[in-house]
């Protein structure tokens, strides 16, 4: 499979899980909420330019709710920053969660598969022979009453 294709795969699939159906609650990126509680420090590393919004996700892991449209918890979006960032995502409770993240390059609030990212907690691979979303099995990671660290690798074309 061509890296074009897995790239606007992961973009695709993504979108469909940020669509402006507000369901859950946007938050700031307030990294002082990340030191203690249920919550996760996601790093997200390989943002390919300082240009648009970053927009990170989270979900409960379980079917009904992984990249469920509407179905988010948490929404953090904050101006993107080239190379690596760091964002915090306060959690309602100890769980299994699932993280997404979208760069929208040029912060037109639209889907460009040939230059905007994505990427999701412990980066599933995609393939354009699955063509539906990853597992929520795939991308859970189980939170305690203390900060949960994790780490996002962007895909771009």
């Amino acid at each position: 499979m061509s890296k074009f294709l897995s790239t606007s795969l992961c973009v695709a699939l993504l979108t469909v899980s940020v669509a402006a159906n507000a369901s859950g609650q946007v938050v700031t990126n307030d990294l002082s909420k990340c030191k203690n509680g249920p919550s996760t420090l996601v790093h997200i590393t390989g943002i390919k330019a300082g240009t648009g919004k970053l927009r990170v996700q989270s979900y409960r892991a379980t079917n009904a709710d992984w990249l469920a449209k509407g179905r988010w918890i948490n929404r953090i979006e904050v101006p993107a920053r080239a190379g690596s960032m760091t964002v915090c995502v306060p959690l309602p409770e100890e769980g299994s969660y699932g993280i997404a993240v979208r760069h929208d390059v040029n912060g037109n609030g639209k889907t460009d598969l040939r230059s905007d990212g994505g990427g999701m907690s412990n980066n599933p691979s995609i393939s354009i022979f699955n063509l539906g979303k990853p597992s929520y099995k795939k991308t859970a990671f189980a939170v305690g009453n203390a900060p949960k660290t994790i780490s996002i690798t962007m895909k771009y074309m």
